[in-house]
């Protein structure tokens, strides 16, 4: 990129919200994309062209005419290109309809061929900017799912005309590392015996290639998703097996924290919420618990209600999101749950436990997920439970204290980076917004929830200032897209 011109960055990504979305990927990568937009950046999404999604969010959806071609399995694959507009951004899809169909499976993961589905679709990416003759300067890579695109362009593409573009890649989670089989790198014309050797691609773990660990040391620049996890997962069991991987790449590594979206959680433009509130007005927040109240049946009683909005799996600390529930309610206060598990014997654990509570009139457990619900809980509630045993940035946490709800938190990843606790912080009172713990014991969270209720009966005014401490801060994107325009600036050498 030459003085004066403009900065080039192409988005790959298996989600961006509104079109596919299973999680905070999914949120992380409009929010940056459209940030650096505003800024004048030139960006351009690349997502697979999942039969799911929700194209009603696209303007100007066209076929481009020449199809790509990507190589697999030793032969030329044609997939089908479409281009459309998200907001400011250029989007552009690529399918895969024969002979194998990645894409249309009614869901985004947990097909029994996902690593072949991803490893396609890195390879179709740089097939796509081979072909159309584009050459950004920062290919910018989300997860396992693009991981193997920094190995692919440095094995094959470099040579085809992409010598310059330079690569980051964003770990959101390394709960998940696209552990594959030599198979799956043949697919995509890599030379598994080659790369299947500790230096490159194999676990640390086995005798699989892993797809993360290639994408680490093969990226120009590798980040997080907030600078405690970048902490934690290079000196902590969060690292999953990668822990030596990432420190041998520590001078290219670091964390970023995520954003939230001003105008998707906007407690005074909202809505999905009754009573639409800001800073000013924060005591109509008591009329949307009044609603929330009515739509679950609780009872109408001076009494502190307790959220968890959570999908409910081991990461999220089902075990102590449960005793939090029990303990909420022998505490007093009203609790209500929104969440889905996916493993059967989770939900099994939430049904019984929402049977037993079903007679009470303090608790309502919704077992599922509605957005709708999601946004009157997070403004009707008091207080939120967020217990994860890690957790990369958490969008939760962001959510609630912009609309007025205090967070019980345990001190992790991203939480540890935006809760700072009302007790033993050492910020100001004024940057203080949370109960936080250390330890992931029902006993610790028995004490931070112990410390909130506290303040919530005897001393009011404090909550109060508690809730505005939290919606006071910026939690926009504006200050990650600058750090994520320094490094820019730094892998192009300016």
């Amino acid at each position: 990129m030459g003085s004066g011109q403009v900065l080039d960055i192409v988005m790959a990504s298996a989600e961006c919200a509104p079109l596919a979305k299973a999680g905070g990927l999914g949120d992380a990568v409009p929010g940056l994309a459209h940030e650096l937009a505003r800024r004048g950046v030139r960006v351009e999404l690349i997502l697979p062209d999942y039969d799911l999604l929700r194209s009603e969010a696209l303007r100007d959806l066209q076929t481009l005419s020449r199809p790509v071609q990507v190589m697999h399995r030793g032969q030329p694959w044609p997939c089908r290109v479409r281009v459309a507009t998200l907001g400011a951004l250029r989007c552009v899809l690529i399918g895969a309809d024969a002979p194998e169909t990645f894409f249309q499976r009614g869901r985004l993961y947990g097909e029994p061929d996902d690593a072949a589905r991803f490893a396609f679709f890195s390879r179709a990416v740089l097939a796509y900017l081979g072909q159309s003759g584009r050459h950004p300067d920062i290919i910018h890579c989300h997860d396992w799912q693009t991981a193997l695109v920094p190995v692919l362009l440095n094995e094959v593409y470099r040579a085809a005309g992409l010598a310059h573009s330079r690569v980051c890649l964003t770990l959101h989670n390394l709960g998940y590392q696209g552990l594959v089989g030599p198979e799956i790198l043949h697919q995509v014309g890599l030379d598994a015996e080659r790369l299947m050797v500790p230096e490159r691609l194999l676990d640390p773990q086995g005798q699989l290639a892993n797809l993360l660990k290639g994408g680490i040391l093969e990226a120009d620049f590798v980040n997080t998703v907030s600078p405690h996890y970048a902490w934690e997962v290079q000196h902590s069991e969060q690292g999953m097996g990668l822990q030596g991987v990432l420190q041998a790449v520590s001078h290219k590594f670091g964390g970023i924290l995520n954003g939230l979206d001003p105008e998707a959680w906007n407690p005074a433009t909202d809505s999905l919420i009754p009573v639409p509130f800001d800073q000013e007005h924060l005591a109509l927040k008591a009329r949307n618990r009044a609603v929330l109240r009515e739509r679950l049946g609780l009872r109408e009683r001076e009494a502190p209600i307790l959220a968890v909005v959570s999908r409910l799996d081991r990461q999220k600390g089902v075990e102590l999101i449960a005793h939090g529930i029990e303990r909420a309610q022998a505490s007093g206060a009203q609790v209500v749950l929104l969440g889905a598990a996916l493993e059967p014997e989770i939900t099994r654990r939430f049904e019984r436990l929402r049977e037993r509570f079903a007679p009470d009139p303090d608790v309502h457990l919704e077992l599922g997920y509605d957005e709708a619900l999601a946004h009157l809980i997070y403004a009707g509630s008091d207080l939120i439970l967020i217990p994860s045993l890690y957790e990369p940035c958490g969008l939760t946490q962001l959510i609630a204290m912009r609309y007025g709800t205090v967070p019980i938190a345990r001190r992790v990843g991203g939480l540890a980076d935006t809760l700072f606790d009302a007790n033993d912080s050492d910020r100001p009172f004024g940057e203080r917004n949370a109960y936080l713990f250390d330890d992931p014991t029902p006993g610790a969270l028995d004490q931070a929830l112990a410390r909130a209720l506290q303040l919530w009966r005897e001393y009011p005014h404090y909550f109060y200032q508690l809730r505005l401490n939290g919606m006071r801060a910026d939690h926009s994107w504006r200050l990650p897209a600058e750090d994520y325009l320094d490094l820019y600036a730094f892998l192009l050498g300016h």
